[in-house]
């Protein structure tokens, strides 16, 4: 019991468990929850019971036995269980080193050298005389394949994979065949996706039918490509290397513009995917992307729908962003699919997300969003979209002082605001509240007057 109470009052553990808490309620409550999250949850879970079997460990060594000092992994400076030699020959504990890596580093923690790969080789040696110490204290060491996750990968794997990278060099029917497998693989494989981090070059090499064939390639194949960018992105060591290798972005726009269905909704999905990072997201926002996106958001084909508004989202939680996109047009396409009732949750939230720019205020203003907005907060049943209607609505009237007349009315005639401040959610409570201070104030002005 002791144990577990110092296991509980980790800040790790605990952090750990809040963000597992988080995403096994996305997975229960939202039947659209994305692959990412599954992944997300997983690694959460692994970390929890990573730090549990190190704990246990952990107490086991401090007893009266010190262990070798070349025994203890640089990063953790605890005894390693997995131990694994990086490419300047220094070695550490599989897991620490792999975080590191994860991080987006590319030096060696110890030497600091630019690493020239990123592959891992196991120190049969050191694992070996760790072993034996272990045994002959009578503590018992961790199989360290319990450990092994989606970064662990056999030969066979890697061999595999250098096969198919190489084809993709070759004629146009070796290419078509090992994009199909590598679309696959990387589907089923997390071990597949954690491959594509160890070489800069693996990405430009799966890439490298696009260099061949200025004039477009097969959409069989573009769609495989594409699909496989996606799956790469999901895996969190890859989404900084994805989004910057200069050949992606500009073929996800062309994906995004002339692609089949599933071709252009999996280039806005791994989009939305590599802007997870808040660097990616400015990189993909300068690229130009978002005019392709919403675009494709006004064609408004269904199968694509969730994940462009998805990847907006994302890149428009910053501002820069933000600015891009009502420069573009975002706000009338945004108006015109909620007012057509077209997917009226994720479009609001973006709206809602562009009512802090002056610009997009002034768009909504024109375009009718007050009397829509109203509408929906009426007769919606959904506390987020009434929540982001108001949102918006309290924007407009600190900026267009005009629209309180069409408040009054509204408030006048059905009490929408006087309802929501009453039983929206917090948030919507405070915005309620402010709009309706704000018809006090303009109110008694004009009396006043």
């Amino acid at each position: 019991m002791a144990k577990t109470g110092v296991l509980e009052t980790d800040p790790r553990v605990a952090e750990l468990k809040k963000e597992l808490q988080r995403l096994v309620k996305s997975i229960v409550e939202d039947d659209d929850y994305s692959v990412e999250v599954m992944d997300r949850a997983r690694e959460a879970l692994c970390s929890i019971k990573d730090l549990k079997v190190k704990r246990s460990m952990s107490l086991k060594l401090h007893g009266p036995h010190s262990f070798p000092e070349e025994f203890r992994c640089p990063l953790s400076r605890e005894m390693m269980r997995d131990p694994v030699i990086l490419a300047t020959g220094q070695t550490y504990d599989r897991p620490f080193i792999q975080k590191w890596l994860k991080a987006g580093n590319r030096t060696c923690p110890l030497t600091q050298q630019v690493l020239s790969h990123t592959m891992l080789t196991p120190n049969h040696l050191i694992r070996e005389m760790i072993s034996q110490w272990c045994q002959s204290h009578g503590i018992e060491l961790t199989d360290p394949d319990q450990y092994s996750n989606e970064d662990q990968i056999m030969d066979a794997d890697r061999s595999r994979f250098i096969d198919l990278l190489e084809k993709m060099s070759s004629s146009a029917l070796e290419q078509k065949e090992a994009a199909k497998e590598l679309r696959l693989l990387t589907k089923r494989m997390p071990s597949f996706r954690a491959l594509f981090g160890e070489s800069l070059d693996a990405i430009p090499q799966l890439l490298n039918p696009f260099s061949q064939n200025k004039g477009g390639i097969h959409p069989d194949l573009q769609e495989d490509l594409i699909t496989t960018l996606l799956n790469l992105s999901i895996h969190d060591n890859n989404k900084k290397l994805v989004a910057e290798t200069p050949m992606v972005i500009p073929l996800l726009m062309d994906a995004l513009k002339s692609g089949t269905i599933e071709t252009r909704s999996n280039a806005a999905a791994t989009i939305f995917t590599l802007s997870a990072l808040d660097s990616n997201k400015a990189l993909i926002g300068k690229s130009g992307v978002l005019k392709p996106l919403i675009d494709l958001l006004e064609e408004g084909h269904p199968s694509v729908m969730k994940d462009v508004a998805s990847a907006i989202f994302n890149l428009c939680i910053i501002h820069e962003n933000k600015s891009r996109a009502v420069h573009e047009g975002a706000v009338k396409v945004l108006m015109k699919k909620i007012m057509n009732q077209t997917h009226v949750d994720e479009l609001l939230a973006i709206l809602a997300m562009l009512s802090t720019h002056q610009k997009a205020i002034e768009e909504m203003g024109d375009l009718g969003a007050v009397s829509c907005l109203l509408t929906i907060i009426r007769e919606s049943s959904c506390d987020r979209n009434k929540e982001n209607c108001i949102a918006i609505l309290h924007s407009v009237c600190l900026n267009d002082r005009t629209k309180l007349r069409e408040l009054r009315e509204e408030e006048n005639t059905y009490r929408t605001i006087s309802k929501l401040s009453q039983t929206g959610t917090a948030r919507a409570k405070r915005k309620a509240n402010g709009i309706l201070e704000r018809l006090r104030r303009a109110l008694n002005i004009t009396h006043t007057a």
